[in-house]
């Protein structure tokens, strides 16, 4: 539901505007309206530059953080984040200098692994003594053998299609072959080198990451004051309008109703001049929800999408169930459900309390996918009916095709679900209206909801025997006769006859077009749940085929490690999938055909008090 608003109007001599902001800060409840024409001053810009490299600080700090996985009990000290800056930005250029010499001494290694580990000191002496030690390459095809009695050539090793090899003699000789230079360091230096930067690298690293682990805090402590500051800048520069000649701020602002009784007494004590009166339909108030313990998990949507308008509704609890539901038919497996539950619980057990909500939100889509799951037969991609189930169980199950048909049940259901959706989103959009602008106003949408909503419960009652053909005529005609005159008569009692009669003209188009399309997006349900119980049946085929066809290796041991590894690896690729199927494709349904239909705008403003942004 979306919480009543009080409209608040201030009126603060400048001298006491800047003090009397801080008191009204210590409230945090009132929502204040900003004037973004006024132009931000030098302060405030500077302050805004130091949020952004506070915030890419925080985010280079979380990533390092988040890889150092011991326990880190050293307390970060009396660094600043500027000082916390400059230090990382230290051990950046250290392990950057370290990779870059790693980087040169991997280099060496691969152009010396090829000759082996040989010492230069020896060809040294050799040169000392009129031998002249030279290295070649060529392609193997090239090595020509009359270079060994000739030149005193000697293979060393072929990689790739090349051979290397040394020439030993009294001058410099010239062959058809790439000469080659080699760092002159030995093989075992610089495998030993290498090993001690890896050693030097990983110690630094590990330092590098326990500071960033204990320094987070503060960092987060000095984002948190400077993002208060900066509001607080904001609304001394943006929230209120200076008149008389600047001697008198005139503020405007909102406060939830219940919370307006300690705003008045706060005003009172401080002997300012104030208006407070209940917020109208029409005065665009900041928006406040306040749902029950489950609607409240999928605000998030809600907001996604953008908030009501304050004369609107809050569409949260009514398309919660159905994103559920919608979410469960999409995934489909009741195996699937039981590992979205664990992940949800075992992730709210390790992450943030700021995490909750979301996981939350996850635990009860997987709780969905498993009621809807198990009525659907499929259980991590095996049928249930295969394991014996009791009778009653077996009842509840949704299988087979319907009544006779060559369609499967539920896909039939899926449409099923479909228009009821529409149906009910019509219902609530013509309830609203009526709220809203009155019931003359709204002939129109009670028009198409009676035509639509009663045309599909006569032809439900007839398919159910209630009702024979010749009845269910003369009910189809009553329903459109009456139907017509709110669609092409009265759909605006302000308007000529004849436009209304255009207009409503054109509203049929546009419903038949697009009633048949959006119903049919429906089947998507169907078919993302059929195709994710395929593919989880095809995993377990492939597992138990190859388990068959190595029973006779020992003991059949391997065939069940082999299972075992397509069993988890591909389950965990179908239930990745499926989820993020279920969850694009839920907010489709949601977004587009319900929002539509339910006539919800979603332009509304979200309620954001003015209040304290301390770090804890």
């Amino acid at each position: 539901m979306i919480l009543k608003m009080e409209k608040l109007v201030l009126l603060i001599r400048s001298k006491e505007y800047r003090g009397f902001l801080e008191e009204l800060r210590g409230l945090g409840v009132v929502h204040v309206e900003m004037n973004q024409s006024v132009g931000a001053d030098k302060d405030l810009l500077e302050f805004m530059q130091k949020r952004t490299a506070y915030q890419a600080l925080q985010k280079n700090l979380t990533i390092a953080a988040t890889a150092c996985k011991d326990a880190v009990s050293e307390p970060a000290g009396e660094l600043s984040v500027e000082q916390v800056s400059t230090r990382y930005d230290a051990y950046q250029q250290q392990l950057q200098a370290l990779f870059t010499q790693s980087q040169e001494v991997a280099k060496d290694i691969a152009e010396l692994e090829v000759w082996g580990d040989f010492d230069w000191k020896s060809v040294d002496r050799l040169g000392e003594n009129g031998w002249k030690m030279q290295f070649f390459a060529c392609p193997e095809k090239s090595f020509d053998e009359a270079w060994v009695a000739e030149y005193n050539a000697t293979p060393i090793s072929s990689k790739n299609g090349q051979t290397y090899f040394v020439t030993i003699n009294n001058r410099l000789v010239e062959l058809p072959a790439t000469p080659v230079s080699l760092p002159r360091k030995s093989l075992s230096s610089l495998l030993a080198e290498q090993g001690s930067l890896q050693h030097e690298a990983k110690e630094l690293t590990g330092a590098f990451n326990a500071f960033c682990k204990t320094s987070l805090p503060q960092v987060d402590k000095a984002l948190s004051n400077l993002e208060s500051e900066i509001n607080l800048m904001e609304v001394d520069q943006f929230g209120g309008e200076r008149v008389a000649g600047g001697a008198v701020v005139v503020m405007d602002g909102w406060v939830p109703a219940e919370n307006a009784a300690e705003v008045r007494q706060m005003l009172d004590a401080k002997g300012v001049f104030y208006e407070m009166r209940p917020a109208e339909k029409e005065d665009n108030a900041p928006i406040k929800l306040k749902n029950g313990r489950i609607s409240r998990l999928f605000e998030m949507l809600t907001r996604m999408y953008g908030m009501p308008d304050y004369g609107e509704f809050d569409p949260t609890p009514l398309f919660a169930p159905f994103y559920a539901l919608f979410f469960g038919m999409c995934v489909g497996d009741a195996g699937y459900g039981l590992f979205v539950i664990a992940l949800g619980l075992y992730l709210k057990s390790k992450l943030s309390k700021s995490m909750s909500g979301l996981l939350n939100l996850l635990i009860t889509l997987g709780a969905a996918t498993t009621i809807v799951g198990a009525l659907f037969n499929t259980f991590f991609g095996f049928a249930l009916t295969d394991f014996h189930l009791p009778e009653w169980m077996s009842s509840l199950l949704i299988t087979g095709k319907w009544d006779g048909t060559a369609y499967d049940k539920t896909m039939v259901l899926a449409l099923l679900v479909g228009m009821f959706h529409i149906c009910f989103a019509m219902t609530v959009k013509s309830i609203c209206t009526t709220v809203r602008y009155g019931f003359k106003n709204a002939l129109s949408d009670w028009g198409w909801w009676l035509l639509v909503c009663g045309s599909v419960v006569v032809a439900t009652l007839n398919y159910l025997g209630v009702i024979d053909m010749e009845v269910s005529k003369m009910a189809f005609i009553g329903v459109g006769g009456v139907s017509a005159i709110g669609i092409y008569l009265l759909n605006n009692l302000r308007r000529n006859v004849f436009v209304n009669v255009g207009a409503g003209l054109w509203d049929t188009y546009n419903m038949a077009t697009g009633l048949m399309g959006d119903l049919l997006s429906y089947l998507r349900l169907y078919a993302l749940g059929l195709a994710g119980g395929m593919l989880g049946g095809v995993f377990n085929d492939l597992g138990l085929q190859l388990k068959d066809s190595m029973d006779g290796v020992l003991f059949g041991i391997p065939g069940w490690i082999c299972c075992g590894l397509i069993f988890v690896a591909g389950h965990t690729l179908n239930i990745a999938l499926s989820c993020l199927s279920g969850y694009v494709h839920s907010i489709r349904l949601t977004f587009v055909e319900y929002f539509k239909n339910s006539g919800y705008d979603g332009r509304g403003v979200a309620y954001n008090p003015f209040a304290e942004k301390k770090g804890e």
